[in-house]
Formats: structure tokens, C-alpha cells, sequence
């Protein structure tokens, strides 16, 4: 595809991205005093005290955490005593034990780990997993009846089961133990399982409270080990395997999911598994060398052979998902059970086909989806031929959909494949900053969809609060999914927006873009990136470092690939003179070119390595107009005062370095105000506060009277 240059002519878009900048205070002495102890760049220091971490004993714990001294699992998972015996009492009688999995990453990896696990401490076991074409999500009752004639004594189920009621009861009717191994949100009835292992179900204060279901069938697996005495040869493909599901099903990357995976990481590019060494070397991920593992755990700087989350994350865990998604899940589990390097590379090219198809489906939805969404929608006259399911899609009325309004996106149409509708989701929430609902008919009667939400919003509350018009339902804050008669349709909708209005207020409606800290394009350069890789690893809850840089100039962009952003931006030097150039990819942002001459950007680093030279790049997250040459302020570095206003004491303070007037009142709420801004953050702390228009009532009186406290020029406008 031809690369496509901006000419002078071309016109100016009409939009930009529309984000929410919520960029963390400035706490220079702090970082400076970080960056000593840590030996980082005081911009990385800034970012761990942005992640809560603002002391060298803190500092030690997050970049080596193989140096804390964790609790064991047995005293933080209630049932994993009597799980661990009802397993080991299978084994020495040789019962017949059935694993339950699921069909997305962390359900086949969870699968595949207990299989590799249990067969290797001799019990005699199977699985199975049920349609995702003609059964959705988790155990049933046709699986537990299947198991019993098939004489199985005991019943795991991983990443699945915690809502199953109704089949794990008819499990104990048939005689048939269950152990529920699972990870999503806990319903108000929990099934009568003989031992259910959540994590939603301990302390909230846990290190392990953070697992994916991959985890959980980890912390079961290697306890049973350690109970038998044969961890040996065992716990280093466990936790490859475990590695693999904890990032591609998106789990916070904190508590032992830092530590593992970490440590995972750095295995898995000298796997011994199969179809790990298959699926990297087809999905063309650099793998190490033998030397890699001479890096010791305390080292700063991880090994530079070790995998990112990101390979993981785009490469590999894709590959996996998407067999899950429109193909057959024993196609991954045989991938990663097998020892032959045949049948592995087999398999992986299978999976990297399969999910160059899932690749397609989802650009034709997500096109199909924005027309939906974008143009002109009249009763009556839909803009496609639609076959009979559609007749029962309510077309909306209006030229265009009123997200304020509405404050939710509900969007069904028939000929989806409901497999991949949860990626297009997460595409329309980057798009629109509105929580999606997105599904499509499996019949003329039922519709089974996907949700994804917004940082203010909680998808399994939404769907609880829609239950009586819902079939199955599942899932967490983030994401869900559903299932329903079609003729709830319009009612859904309704309900849905019911639940937007009484959690999301109008200034929440734009995706948030949280931005760490501003950054010269002098100071990127490879040793910071390089540096980054101690924050590693990055991912949810510990997402990589944003960084921001005002009043760039673009002096070159083209459309590269399917709809990128190439550019290169300059500087403006301290004293007005123009300094580097440097790269920037713009992913997906085809709609947005060309882009004004004179900008913010909002970016992460990546490196690019082209013909042998390898230099950093920066990846665009955001971007907004420039509001000029940057505002030289002419009040001190930080000025504090006290005042009355409407017969109550108030502090103020104003930082030079954030350009930022804080306001505090006596019960600690806090109003922060950006210079030249009209929106403003109330609230206690900075994460949770709201936006407020601060030139309404009752701010604007407020912020005049700070500013007269503080003497600064203004205060009479």
C-alpha cells in the first residue's frame, strides 16, 4: 500500500481525538529524591510516585519484587485445603476427574495447565469446553450430565462456574464432586460446589486478590505439587503457561501477577514447551539465547531478552484468542499440551490463520458498526439490504446518536459473528468514550452480545440492573457479556441508559487519557526507554509510562498501512529556537489526517529498528491543539495562602512547574484548576474526582477570591 503525504491543499479534519487529559501533579523534589536512591530518570521517578510509590522501601519492593516474602496460598484461599485434598484422593484412587474450561485466552490456558498438571502427577484426567456457537459461556447442564456417564468422580471448572448454580447443583444430584476454580465477579447465590477458589472471595488487601483464572488454576496446581513432592520439572512450563493467560486476559499486573509474571517473562523466550516455541516463532517474536537467565532477579534493568508484555499482549495472545473467538478451542489446548515440535508448529500455523480471518471479521464489523453509528439512520430505510432477523432492530430516528443523552452505545445487527463482536466493542468505547453493548441475532429471536465499559461505569452492575430482561449473563467491572430475546431490545436500551444516567455525568463521556508526566522530545532518547523496562511488567493497573509534550510543530505526516499515522515532530528549545526531530506512529488514526501544523501530543515510547539502526519512536495516545507558545508565568515557584470566603477558611496554592491553582476547604476537598483551562478536578484525591465547569457558579467566585488572596494578576477580571 502506498504511503499518502499531506499536501498544503488538503482539508483540515474535522475533529481530533477526544480525549479526557488528566495529567498527575508535579512533585519535582520528591522525584529528585527517587531518582537518587533508584538510579532512574527523575520523569521515571515521577511515574512511580504516580503509582503510588513514594518511598525507597516501596521503590525496592516494585522493581525487585522477588524480594517481598508472600503469604501462602493455603492461608488465603479458604477452600484450597479441602481442594487440594479431594484432588489428591482422585489421584490415589486413579477417579476420573473432568476439567471444564472456557474458550477464551485465560480459559484454554487455565485448561491446558491443569491437563499438563494433573496428567503429570498421575491422575487421570479430560476436558472439555463447551459451544461457543451453540452453548455461550460456561459449564452446563449437558456437560454434567455428559461427565457422569462418562463416570467422572470429580468436576473442575476454570475461569468459569461462580454463577453456574444451576448445573453444579444437578452435578450433586448426579453424586459428582465440583471444584470451582474461577475469577469473575461473586453473584448473590453462589453454587454448591464442594469447594469454590476465587479470588474475589478473600481480602481485599491480597496479594493474590488480583488473579485471572489462569492464576487461580496456578496457586491450585502448584500446591498440589509441592503436597505430592514433585514440583521438579513441573512449576517452569506452569508458570510460562500462566504467564501467557494472565496478559492476554488483561489481569492487573500487581501483586503476584507482578512477580510471576515477571519471572514468567523472562522464561519464555527459551521455553521448553512445543507449542510455545512454535507460536513464537510464527508469530515472528524474537526469541533468546541460552545465556538469558545469567540476568538475576535483582538486576534494574530486566534481562534484554526477556519478553514485554506486549508481545504477549499483541503478538501471541491474538493467536490464542481468536481460535477461542470463531474456531475450536481444542486446537490451542493440543498446541499447548503437546511435546511434539510437528504437531506444534501444526497447530500454530492453524491458529495464526485463524486469526487472520478474526483479523477481517473485526474490520468489517467495526466499518459496519461507525457507518451505524455516523450516518444518517431513517426509519425504514436501513442503508443495506438486512435479512429477517433485522425487522426486529429498532432503527434510530435521529440523524445521529445523542451520547449525552443517551450516554451509553447499544448497537445490534444481524450477520455479526457474535466471536468477535467483544474486540469491536473495545474499538467503539476508544472511538466514542461511551460504555458499548454491542451483539448480534443467533435467530430471529435471540441476541447475544457483548459489553465494554468506561473507568466510571460497571459493566456486571449494568447487566445485574438489566437481569429481568437478560438470559445469561456474566462478567466484571470492565466487560461482560449477554444474552437475550430479541424483543427486549428496545427496553435494554432504555434500562442501560436508566443505569448510564445515575453513574456517568456528562464530562465522563470522553475516553480518559491519563498522562504521567511532560517530557522535551531532548530528554527520549534509548536510555530512558531502556530504563522503562524496570517499571516492567506494564499492563493493567501498572500501565506503561505516558509522557506529554506541548506546542510541537508537525513537519511531516503521512498515511501509512491500514489507516496509521506516520509523522515527525520538532521541538521548540527554551529559547524559542527549533531542536530534534523525532518519529511518531499514530495507530488508527487515518481519521484524524491531516493533523494541525502546531499541537500537544500525548505519547508512549517504542523502539524502531530499521536497516540495523535502531532509534526510539514515540506512540501517539492523544493529541489536542496547541494553544500557542508556551505561557511564561511570572509568579513564583509556589505560592500558599489562606482566605475566607462565604465565612469559611480556605488554602490555596499555585504550582509554577503544573501551572495549577489548588483550592482546599476545611473537610479536605480539593478544587484544581489547569491555567487557561474551563474544566476543573474536585474531589479528595486526584483519581477519584469529578470534572466541574469551572466558570460557572459556585467556582468562578471561589477561584477569584484565591487568586486575590495570592495576589495574582487577574484577580479583578
Amino acid at each position: 500500500m502506498q504511503d499518502r503525504p499531506h499536501s498544503e491543499s488538503s482539508p483540515r479534519p474535522a475533529r481530533l481525538p477526544n480525549h479526557r487529559w488528566q495529567i498527575f501533579p508535579v512533585r519535582d523534589e520528591l522525584a529528585q529524591q527517587l531518582a537518587k536512591t533508584t538510579g532512574l530518570s527523575p520523569l521515571l521517578s515521577q511515574v512511580l510516585i504516580n503509582r503510588g510509590i513514594e518511598t525507597p522501601e516501596e521503590a525496592q519492593a516494585f522493581l525487585d519484587p522477588e524480594s517481598q516474602v508472600l503469604p501462602s496460598p493455603l492461608e488465603e484461599f479458604p477452600d484450597l485445603a479441602i481442594s487440594v485434598e479431594l484432588l489428591k484422593e482422585a489421584i490415589a484412587s486413579q477417579h476420573k476427574i473432568a476439567i471444564c474450561g472456557d474458550y477464551d485466552a485465560d480459559g484454554m490456558t487455565s485448561t491446558a495447565l491443569l491437563l499438563r498438571a494433573l496428567r503429570w502427577l498421575g491422575a487421570q484426567v479430560d476436558y472439555a469446553i463447551p459451544s461457543r456457537m451453540s452453548e455461550g459461556y460456561g459449564i452446563n447442564r449437558r456437560i454434567v450430565e455428559e461427565f457422569h456417564r462418562e463416570g467422572v468422580w470429580l468436576i473442575l471448572t476454570v475461569d468459569n462456574g461462580i454463577s453456574a448454580f444451576e448445573p453444579i447443583d444437578r452435578a450433586r444430584q448426579l453424586g459428582v464432586k465440583v471444584i470451582v476454580t474461577d475469577h469473575h465477579d461473586i453473584p448473590e447465590k453462589l453454587p454448591p460446589a464442594d469447594a469454590i477458589l476465587n479470588p474475589k472471595l478473600i481480602r481485599e488487601s491480597s496479594p493474590y486478590r488480583g488473579v485471572a483464572g489462569v492464576g487461580v488454576a496456578y496457586i491450585l496446581a502448584v500446591t498440589l505439587a509441592q503436597q505430592l513432592g514433585q514440583t521438579k520439572g513441573l512449576v517452569k512450563p506452569l508458570l510460562e503457561l500462566f504467564t501467557l493467560g494472565t496478559i492476554a486476559d488483561l489481569a492487573p499486573l500487581t501483586g503476584v501477577n507482578r512477580r510471576w509474571v515477571k519471572r514468567g517473562l523472562q522464561q519464555l523466550p527459551n521455553s521448553q514447551l512445543a507449542g510455545v516455541q512454535a507460536l513464537i516463532q510464527i508469530a515472528g517474536v524474537p526469541q533468546g539465547t541460552e545465556n538469558s537467565e545469567a540476568e538475576t532477579p535483582k538486576s534494574k534493568i530486566p534481562n534484554p531478552q526477556s519478553l514485554k508484555p506486549e508481545d504477549i499482549g499483541f503478538r501471541l495472545g491474538p493467536r490464542i484468542n481468536a481460535v477461542g473467538r470463531i474456531a475450536d478451542p481444542q486446537t490451542v489446548i493440543e498446541l499447548l499440551i503437546t511435546d511434539d515440535m510437528g504437531i506444534a508448529l501444526e497447530r500454530a500455523m492453524q491458529c495464526e490463520q485463524i486469526n487472520k480471518h478474526r483479523q477481517q471479521l473485526c474490520e468489517e464489523i467495526e466499518r459496519d458498526a461507525v457507518t451505524w453509528c455516523e450516518e444518517t439512520q431513517i426509519i425504514g430505510t436501513p442503508n443495506k439490504k438486512l435479512d429477517s432477523a433485522s425487522e426486529v432492530l429498532p432503527q434510530i430516528p435521529d440523524k445521529s446518536i445523542d451520547f449525552q443523552q443517551e450516554r451509553v452505545l447499544v448497537l445490534v445487527q444481524p450477520g455479526w459473528h457474535h466471536g468477535v463482536i467483544g474486540i469491536v466493542a473495545s474499538r467503539l468505547v476508544e472511538r466514542y468514550g461511551v460504555p458499548v453493548f454491542i451483539g448480534t441475532y443467533e435467530d430471529e429471536h435471540h441476541v447475544r452480545g457483548s459489553a465494554r465499559g468506561i473507568p466510571e461505569f460497571h459493566v456486571f452492575e449494568a447487566l445485574q440492573f438489566c437481569q429481568d430482561l437478560l438470559g445469561k449473563f456474566g462478567g466484571h467491572k470492565a466487560a461482560g457479556g449477554f444474552s437475550m430475546p430479541a424483543e427486549n431490545l428496545p427496553a435494554l436500551r432504555s434500562r442501560l441508559s436508566l443505569f448510564a444516567h445515575q453513574c456517568l455525568e456528562p464530562q465522563h463521556l470522553k475516553p480518559l487519557l491519563k498522562i504521567d508526566v511532560q517530557a522535551n522530545l531532548d530528554d527520549i532518547n534509548l536510555d530512558l526507554y531502556q530504563q522503562i523496562d524496570a517499571l516492567h511488567p506494564c499492563g493493567i493497573e501498572n500501565a506503561d509510562p505516558v509522557f506529554w509534550t506541548p506546542n510541537v510543530r508537525v513537519v511531516e505526516q503521512k498515511i501509512v498501512g491500514k489507516g496509521h499515522v506516520k509523522l515527525k515532530f520538532q521541538d521548540s528549545g527554551d529559547n524559542g529556537s527549533q531542536v530534534r526531530k523525532i518519529e511518531a506512529i499514530a495507530w488508527r488514526w487515518g481519521n484524524y489526517y491531516p493533523l494541525p501544523s502546531r499541537v500537544d501530543i500525548a505519547y508512549k515510547l517504542r523502539q524502531n529498528t530499521w536497516n540495523g539502526n535502531t532509534t526510539v519512536q514515540l506512540e501517539l495516545v492523544g493529541l489536542r491543539r496547541s494553544t500557542g507558545e508556551p505561557h511564561q508565568l511570572s509568579f513564583s515557584p509556589s505560592l500558599k495562602a489562606e482566605f475566607h470566603y462565604n465565612q469559611r477558611r480556605y488554602t490555596c496554592s499555585l504550582s509554577e512547574s503544573l501551572k495549577e491553582l489548588k483550592i482546599r476547604n476545611p473537610e479536605g476537598k480539593v478544587l484544581a484548576i489547569q491555567q487557561g483551562h474551563r474544566m476543573g478536578l474536585l474531589g479528595i484525591t486526584r483519581e477519584n474526582a469529578k470534572e466541574v465547569d469551572v466558570t460557572k457558579p459556585p467556582f468562578y467566585p471561589l477561584i477569584k477570591a484565591a487568586m486575590q488572596a495570592l495576589d495574582l494578576p487577574g484577580k479583578n477580571t
